[in-house]
């Protein structure tokens, strides 16, 4: 058996387009390849300008090429008796058959492979499919993207690595991969084939997987009995070592693994100040600019203070991203570098982790809502299993479908059978837990410490030290965490768990265990279980009705439109709006409703519990009362809501033209958090660190103060704050632009010549600049309108442009694709103004195309406001200019990320030269040179700046970041 590795290029997706290049590689099936085909084909029609950019491929090209016809008698031969194979085979064998057809052949019916899927499966930790990133992460040699002869031969090579690793994996695996596909798949045949193959040259299981229940596992059992240190003399800190001779040892290790090592004065400066914060139980706010090492910073002293005094250091972060930097770089490093052994360990919410018990109940019988998707989803887990050491999601790329899957299987405290699960010893989340209890330092995030503190302090281990890293997103996250949101999908997804059809579901996954027991009372509980099915449907309905109604409310009149479209109506007490009395009658039929079917089920799992002790019967029930949790924790939080009684709450409604009522979003937040961060952790612990990049305003900690509730704090000697300058030198590395005649936009809507005059300028720049280009935008809205007015300008001078929203939502995705193609502009909003790291020449001019203030009437800003109005405060200088500065200068600090990098910033809001409060986003900035000058000027201004300490070169892609120093 041979496959016929295909690729071609196109002048486009539809059905009207034609093939322009076809590429095809032939692989054995002892993954040799045997041969190959390449040709240019003359198409019929014109290559469009964006093909050519993107393959190279112009009319010149194949202006001698033959015709298709022609090229199809040398391609049908070699696709005899052959499996097609392709990168998005879908993609390739549409457009094949379509020429088969049209030059008069019979199609291609074989069996065909999509290597993309192969890759989803066997690669589940992949984080892109992208064949040039794929092949760029294999080693493969790819010279010509987007040439199908290239393309041909990456996939080929890609195919055959998928194969070995295939064949490596343990037979059982392979076993459970070939019971999950659909057996009228051709991936089905390929695999079953595989399975054959395997089982023929006798594949020994290797030692190096734990084989339980029919799964082959990475991770081992875990012991419980292991202590924090083996050897409490041995490992410990000897008593004479002060903490200077501590860092000495630490620089000196440091000077030894790395040659060009050089001590930043800002990040010795953090060591101190985190050290003594600690000793005398004292909290820290701490803004240490970029490039200062913050996480070292914090780490060094905080390892060498917690092993010394035998205390638990907990530390936060915001993002996965920023968890992950950790775990991966900074502790391995600091094992090499410190004097003593250090335990550390990544602690995260739950639902991160898989649940060994219910993913083995949902394969063994096929409980798959979505048949085709959640199949791909498991068998990806089931590789995945024979990989993980930690069961964290985050390992996983899933597809569309992959974290509703996800939801079903994830560890939560409601239906775990803790040491009654066969599982136990095996459970990713407790030997999580675990390794948190024993750990000297473990790494946690914001999300996890509020729901800590709402689980009665459960779920992290005993601190009294904490260090909050990213510290600027804690007073938002605290609001989120203590507040509430019920969506639609709160109530359908559990109803849905628990019965989807007469088959699948937890109440009929019961009712099929239960006919198996000789008990007298099973005629009974069936009997309750056929009673309350339809009721959870009854129920359902009644859920559509209030959320169709809910829906009519939002748009009826919402008080604003996000910034992704989505319609926003505040709710008072005192002005109740027309139809919420009707809205508020459905509810109290749900509640009822509710209420009573819970209390049947209920007394239903007890009975059962109480005489039947099957193991299968146990864990459903257990899954069971999960779920019946979730729909009263569901039930109190919707009557909370509809009575809006809460004073220190505010309550509004969200939803979206495009999924009616099915978008709507219930949600209420406290107005103020500050005494409950008092409560629950500036009064409760010794002491904490709170470092970011950007926790002042004008040089002040005023405002992070207020939000925090540590106002007072310091003068009683409870608090200090520092404020550490970047190592950086940004008045040689970056240059501040400011068109003073930039026209400025009033409120929300945009004019069509400011826009058509803001996409020229932004063009020109970029052309200058050769793309490496960064535009932040505070509206998708205007993003998108801007994104259509530059798409041709930059097509003619050879840059590519991304939008986020629009080649991609994925931040992560975008930043990779700005990366691969240097001369290319991206357009980001929201999500790009923090967390995104593009050092190097990679990025050379970030733009602000408006201060990033929050849109005033959102709810929750909206109450924020009134509350200040009520303290006799000024909202706009007090909140408003605080929040914006801060997402000012995150943005800013996306420019500069190494003592290397020089680039320019173009501030389109002329409000920071013009606006009273200007000033207070520009003293923020760590000390660029900034000029204001003419739009016209600003081009000229670059490529002199740019070409200030090298006048010698011209700008031929060398300048930019990195290009002096």
């Amino acid at each position: 058996m041979n496959y016929a590795v295909l690729d071609l290029e196109t002048t486009g997706h539809s059905a009207e387009d034609e093939i322009l290049q076809v590429g095809v590689v032939i692989v054995s099936d002892d993954l040799q390849i045997i041969d190959t085909f390449s040709s240019f084909v003359k198409p019929t029609i014109p290559i469009p300008a964006f093909i050519t950019q993107l393959t190279g491929i112009e009319e010149q090209t194949v202006a001698d090429a033959p015709e298709l016809d022609d090229v199809l008698l040398k391609l049908i031969p070699l696709l005899d008796d052959a499996v097609l194979v392709a990168h998005n085979v879908g993609f390739d064998s549409g457009f094949l058959n379509q020429a088969l057809e049209k030059c008069g052949y019979f199609p291609f019916t074989g069996r065909r492979l999509d290597t993309i899927e192969l890759l989803r499966i066997l690669y589940p930790s992949i984080t892109t499919y992208q064949l040039g990133a794929v092949a760029e992460q294999f080693g493969i040699t790819h010279d010509h993207h987007h040439r199908a002869d290239s393309d041909a031969l990456a996939t080929a090579h890609i195919f055959i690595e998928a194969v070995k690793k295939l064949r490596s994996l343990p037979l059982l695996a392979v076993q459970r991969l070939v019971a999950l596909i659909d057996g009228s798949k051709d991936l089905h045949w390929f695999l079953n084939n595989n399975q054959t193959f395997m089982e023929q040259n006798t594949v020994f299981e290797s030692n190096e997987y734990d084989y339980y229940r029919q799964f082959a596992l990475r991770a081992r059992e875990w012991n419980e009995e292991q202590p924090a240190r083996q050897d409490k003399e041995e490992e410990a800190i000897p008593a004479d070592m002060t903490f200077a001779a501590y860092l000495d040892m630490v620089r000196s290790k440091f000077q030894e693994r790395f040659q060009d090592y050089e001590e930043r004065e800002p990040q010795t400066k953090m060591f101190h100040h985190v050290f003594e914060a600690l000793t005398a139980d004292r909290h820290l706010l701490i803004e240490a600019g970029t490039g200062t090492g913050k996480s070292l910073g914090y780490l060094i002293p905080a390892l060498y203070y917690g092993v010394q005094s035998g205390s638990k250091i907990v530390v936060s972060t915001h993002t996965i991203n920023l968890q992950e930097q950790l775990r991966n770089r900074d502790l391995p490093l600091l094992g090499e570098v410190l004097p003593f052994p250090v335990k550390a360990s990544i602690f995260k919410g739950r639902g991160n982790y898989l649940c060994l018990r219910k993913f083995e109940g949902k394969v063994n019988v096929q409980d798959l809502l979505s048949p085709t998707e959640d199949a791909i989803t498991a068998a990806q887990m089931v590789v995945w299993l024979s990989e993980t050491e930690t069961g964290d999601q985050e390992e996983l790329n899933f597809g569309s479908r992959g974290a509703d899957f996800w939801s079903t299987v994830s560890s939560d405290a409601d239906s775990c059978l803790n040491r009654a699960c066969p599982w136990f010893k095996r459970c990713y989340y407790h030997r999580a837990k675990h390794e948190a209890n024993v750990a000297d330092v473990c790494i946690t995030n914001h999300s996890l410490l509020f729901t800590d503190v709402q689980a009665d302090h459960r779920l992290l281990p005993s601190y009294s030290h904490l260090i909050i890293d990213e510290a600027h997103h804690v007073e938002e996250v605290a609001g989120k965490h203590l507040g509430m949101n019920v969506n639609y999908f709160s109530l359908v997804h559990t109803v849905t768990r628990l019965f989807k059809d007469s088959r699948s579901g937890l109440l009929p996954a019961l009712r099929m265990k239960l006919q198996n027991e000789g008990d007298e009372h099973v005629q009974s509980w069936v009997e309750t279980i056929d009673t309350v099915i339809p009721v959870f449907q009854e129920i359902k309905e009644h859920w559509d009705k209030l959320y169709e109604m809910l829906y009519e409310l939002a748009a009826d009149r919402s008080d604003s439109l996000s910034d992704n479209g989505a319609m926003v109506r505040r709710l008072h007490r005192g002005g109740i709006p027309a139809g919420w009395e009707e809205a508020s009658q459905v509810e109290n039929n749900i509640h009822v409703e509710l209420t009573r079917v819970v209390k049947t089920v209920e007394k239903l799992m007890n009975d059962v519990k109480d005489r039947v002790d099957e193991l299968p019967v146990q864990a459903t029930l257990t899954d069971l009362n999960g779920a019946v949790r979730d729909l009263t924790r569901m039930k109190d939080e919707l009557r909370i809501f509809m009575k809006l009684e809460q004073p220190s709450f505010v309550f509004w409604i969200e939803a979206s033209t495009a999924y009616r009522y099915r978008s709507v979003q219930l949600y209420a937040a406290p107005v103020d958090v500050s005494e409950q961060l008092q409560k629950y952790f500036f009064d409760a612990k010794d002491s904490i660190i709170m470092t970011s990049a950007t926790l002042t305003v004008q040089k002040s900690f005023q405002y992070a103060e207020e939000q925090l509730g540590l106002t007072g704090y310091e003068a009683q000697g409870k608090l200090s704050t520092v404020q550490l300058p970047s190592p950086f030198r940004y008045r040689e590395q970056a240059l501040v632009m400011v068109p003073r005649d930039f026209p400025v936009v009033k409120g929300a809507s945009v004019d069509d010549a400011y826009l058509d005059k803001l996409a020229g300028s932004l063009a020109e720049a970029a052309i200058e600049t050769r793309g490496r280009m960064l535009v932040l935008f505070t509206s998708y809205k205007m993003l998108k309108q801007v994104y259509e007015l530059m798409k041709d300008r930059l097509s003619a001078g050879g840059i590519g442009l991304l939008g986020q929203g629009i080649d991609s939502s994925n931040r992560t995705k975008l930043t990779r694709r700005f990366l691969q193609q240097p001369e290319s502009v991206l357009l980001g909003t929201s999500s790009f103004w923090e967390g995104v790291d593009i050092p190097g020449e990679a990025l050379t001019c970030l733009a602000i195309v408006r201060l990033p203030f929050q849109p005033p009437n959102h709810p929750l800003q909206e109450a924020k406001a009134e509350l200040l109005q009520r303290q006799k405060q000024n909202p706009f200088m007090k909140l408003s200019i605080p929040q914006a500065v801060i997402r000012f200068k995150q943005g800013f600090g996306r420019l500069v990320r190494t003592s290397q990098d020089k680039g320019i910033v173009i501030i389109y809001d002329t409000r920071v030269i013009d606006a009273y409060y200007g000033k207070h986003f520009l003293y923020s900035l760590p000390g660029p040179k900034i000029e204001t000058m003419f739009t016209d000027q600003m081009v000229t201004r670059m490529r002199e700046w740019l070409n200030e300490e090298n006048p010698e070169d011209a700008f031929e892609g060398t300048k930019g970041k990195g290009a002096s120093s």
